[in-house]
């Protein structure tokens, strides 16, 4: 958690040159899916390479307020004993505070079969509601209500598996879906199911877990509900988000570097877009090359579930196209205040038109000046930091304890590239 009286501004010269290497973290979002897996059994758990953000370590304080007893191996190792755990002590005002909270709906449900919690929080980035866990949960027998700000659950005493329908691809209903499919009665088929990275990594630990689970990385998954899970030991894989911010910083400043512990195949159609668009780079075995690149050309981004484009490096994105020559259009049908950025980029002379609430185009090459801007969410944050390192004269970020929330100390590692950052 952010302390009282913690440094809340970030403050950015642009003009230089990024080089050098720098070292991805654990992915936030499959360390959110993890951590409430680990819920599933009584037996210990140890997961390894958690990223050190305010979104992981608020959720482990959940889980410590329910009685789960927690054990720092290490800055990024941890061991988690849910054995005494008593879901009845869930902390209102830190589980409404976030969007992974809702994580923990299907694996509480799955052990204790009543369950009353508090709406979750997350991102101001449009409307997101829970309709979809809530009729993934239904079809597994579980009934619920909602009054007086909270939804109270209860499943049947033996919950047996089903085939499940999602409305839409939705990760952390796939995720809860598959959560409290584990410990049901016989298959569970889940169709339109979520493909990204995080759902992957849950699969593999569930697997670990000893769990019969097949599908996860396509939109049909298959699991053979088992009795009981074991604990297990599990390395959290490398943020493809951070990457892909990262990636940008260096070809916007016209830098060259090494992006290290990072698997490929996480990114694959956002790769092939910042090559569309003339970012030079090689891709390696568990890193990517950034090499000069010359000019930046237009292109359309249509954000799909994965492994289209993602939503998450969507805003980075539109810092990139602010650079190249010519007239981009980028299609956002997820979320309807996903373009929050675009306000503040316009505040720094980028020449942006929002047609309506899931399009926008932006015309290049603009000049960016230094501003004094504010960090709305995540991903938004980081893009400002991206347009900061450009930007002439300097740029004054607030509120970024949002971006601290999704990466691990950003400005450390973008300083050792040579950024003039600093927080203050």
């Amino acid at each position: 958690m952010v302390k009282q009286g913690s440094p809340n501004k970030l403050l950015v010269r642009g003009g230089k040159s990024l080089s050098g290497e720098v070292e991805i973290s654990g992915y936030k979002n499959a360390a959110g899916a993890c951590l409430a897996a680990t819920l599933l059994s009584e037996e210990p758990s140890i997961l390894y390479n958690l990223p050190q953000v305010s979104d992981v370590l608020n959720q482990i304080e959940i889980l410590k307020e329910m009685g789960v007893e927690i054990r720092w191996l290490g800055e990024r190792k941890i061991q988690i004993n849910p054995r005494n755990i008593n879901p009845e002590n869930i902390p209102v005002a830190l589980f409404e505070k976030m969007r992974v909270s809702v994580l923990l709906i299907g694996p509480l449900l799955a052990r204790f079969k009543k369950l009353k919690v508090p709406h979750p929080g997350g991102d101001r980035i449009g409307l997101r509601p829970i309709t979809s866990h809530l009729e993934a949960l239904k079809s597994f027998g579980a009934k619920f209500e909602e009054k007086n700000g909270f939804y109270f659950f209860e499943a049947p005493p033996e919950i047996k598996g089903r085939k499940i329908i999602l409305k839409e691809f939705s990760v952390t209903a796939t995720e809860n879906a598959m959560m409290i499919a584990a410990l049901s009665r016989g298959q569970t088929k889940i169709e339109i199911a979520a493909a990204e990275p995080q759902v992957q990594d849950l699969g593999s630990f569930l697997k670990k877990m000893g769990l019969k689970i097949k599908g996860t990385g396509t939109h049909t998954i298959e699991i053979e509900g088992q009795e009981k899970l074991s604990g297990a030991e599990f390395s959290i894989c490398p943020d493809p988000l951070e990457a892909g911010t990262f990636l940008i910083a260096l070809a916007i400043t016209n830098g060259e570097g090494k992006i290290k512990n990072i698997n490929p195949d996480h990114l694959t159609f956002f790769l092939e877009k910042m090559k569309e668009i003339g970012v030079n780079f090689e891709v390696q075995k568990n890193s990517i090359l950034i090499k000069k690149s010359g000019d930046f050309k237009p292109t359309k981004i249509q954000v799909l579930p994965h492994p289209g484009f993602p939503t998450d490096l969507q805003p980075q994105t539109s810092v990139l196209l602010t650079q190249a020559q010519g007239k981009s259009l980028i299609h956002e049908p997820l979320y309807e205040n996903r373009f929050n950025h675009l306000h503040e980029l316009r505040k720094m002379g980028a020449d942006i038109e929002i047609t309506d609430p899931h399009r926008a185009l932006i015309f290049g090459k603009t000049e960016l000046f230094g501003n004094r801007i504010k960090a709305l969410d995540i991903r938004s944050g980081a893009t400002l930091v991206l347009a900061g390192l450009i930007a002439k004269g300097q740029t004054e970020i607030s509120d970024i304890s949002q971006i601290e929330r999704g990466y691990e100390r950003i400005e450390e590692k973008l300083r050792k590239l040579g950024a003039q950052i600093e927080k203050l």
